[in-house]
């Protein structure tokens, strides 16, 4: 079993969720703990996983042409054209 007080603005937008959403305040309590919980749980790369990648350079594998694109960028900086 647990507490808890809430202050009162947050008390009354619980209460209104609920009655909107025909649930109960525990219910709606417990789920947000829920949910805050296992958020807690994951690693920062879990939480950010659906964003990694979304929004590529364009420029191919830089991690795996990287010695080569930095070879052409000094070779151009060596003999500019």
């Amino acid at each position: 079993m647990f507490s808890i007080r809430l202050p009162r603005e947050l008390e009354d937008k619980l209460a209104a969720i609920a009655e909107r959403e025909g649930r109960s305040k525990a219910d709606l309590v417990k789920e947000a703990l829920a949910e805050y919980l296992s958020q807690r749980e994951k690693s920062p790369f879990e939480l950010g996983e659906d964003l990694f990648g979304r929004h590529g350079s364009g420029a191919g594998n830089l991690a795996r042409d990287y010695e080569r694109l930095l070879k052409e960028k000094l070779h151009v900086k060596k003999y500019p054209h």
